[in-house]
């Protein structure tokens, strides 16, 4: 007779040992990168009500990350440009890979699973041009490179998942930048879009704005179930100009831009750094660590409100409409009461908090 011993032991000689689900790392609902108070940094999974259900070093800053839909598993990316993304064990607290983008290849700081989590899509560039490129690895096979494809466009940076399954949502930047220090190149003549690609590599659409806001980076994405997308942008152009940082847009249809009164939208001083749909998925908002603020909106476009909060940056849905991180180490809840503290931790959030 087979003992449960016996059939475990034979699965780990054969290396397919079961690999345990989210439950096992603490049931997180999110995860976040930051620095902490001694000056390393680390991947953190944490739940609703905004505690530490895992840490696990990084060993350099990090930027966004791509949970696996089914095991306790994560990968992390380094800020931009990158050179390296960690494959993570979030259960053991372990990283169990390291990849490393090919020759002239950088990592841009997002990824995302299709495919029920056998591949991982990533966003790259050129580093000799900043053309964009989308990097495909295969996590059935331990994570090997298969493939790429353009992402249509210059310096993508965000990439999400179509509700289909089988269409990826790209945020061209349009910005080329220098490899070495980040030095923009071509802000006079960049050329932001919005482009869905075939997870086959199948050009779909490419969305553009108005040649009067090519200087409007598209940086970061938020999909509803519907198919309804919303992107942050950050404008390059001359100071002062308040342009519209959110847009919203729908497959077949022009892109509706977003914008706050004038007083507000200067205030965000040209820039968004995360956008997300509310928990029940009937608004959205955007946020500017530098402007210290998050602005609401409906999903037509209209503006709600701001949610005033020094150094706000991350931003994921959450039942009670949204979680929101600050540089600070501040977790809150924003809801249609306003911001209610959820909790502190002795760290540096960075950028974005991704769900699960």
């Amino acid at each position: 007779m087979t003992t449960r011993r016996g059939f475990l032991a034979a699965l780990l000689a054969a290396g397919a040992a079961p690999r345990l689900g989210w439950a096992a790392a603490g049931d997180p609902s999110y995860i976040a990168a930051a620095r902490d108070a001694g000056g390393g940094f680390a991947l953190y999974g944490l739940d609703e009500a905004g505690a530490v259900t895992f840490r696990v070093p990084l060993p350099a800053r990090g930027h966004a990350g791509a949970g696996h839909p089914s095991r306790a598993e994560a990968v992390a990316f380094a800020r931009r440009p990158g050179a390296y993304a960690l494959v993570i064990d979030c259960a053991r607290g372990a990283v169990t890979r390291t990849l490393t983008p090919p020759d002239n290849r950088q990592f841009n700081g997002h990824g995302v699973f299709a495919e029920g989590g056998a591949l991982l899509f990533t966003s790259e560039q050129a580093s000799d041009t900043s053309d964009g490129v989308i990097g495909i690895w295969d996590a059935a096979a331990g994570y090997a490179r298969i493939a790429e494809m353009p992402s249509g466009g210059i310096g993508p940076h965000d990439l999400r998942l179509m509700p289909d399954g089988e269409t990826l949502v790209v945020a061209n930047g349009g910005i080329a930048t220098d490899p070495t220090d980040r030095t923009k190149l071509n802000v006079d003549s960049m050329r932001p879009n919005l482009c869905y690609l075939g997870t086959d590599g199948t050009l779909r659409e490419t969305v553009a704005l108005d040649s009067a806001l090519h200087r409007n980076s598209i940086r970061h994405l938020a999909v509803r179930a519907d198919g309804l997308v919303g992107f942050a942008m950050q404008w390059e152009g001359p100071p002062g100009a308040a342009t519209p940082l959110l847009g919203l847009h729908r497959r077949g249809a022009a892109p509706i831009l977003a914008q706050a009164p004038l007083a507000d939208e200067l205030a965000m001083d040209g820039y968004a750094g995360s956008v997300a749909f509310d928990g029940a998925g009937a608004e959205l908002a955007i946020t500017s660590p530098r402007g210290g603020r998050m602005h609401r909106f409906s999903d037509a476009g209209d503006f709600l409100g701001v949610v005033s909060r020094a150094d706000v940056c991350g931003l994921a849905p959450h039942a009670a409409g949204y979680l929101a991180s600050d540089g600070l180490g501040g977790l809150i809840a924003v809801g249609v009461g306003g911001p209610a503290p959820l909790s502190r931790q002795d760290v540096a959030w960075d950028n974005h908090i991704v769900a699960l």
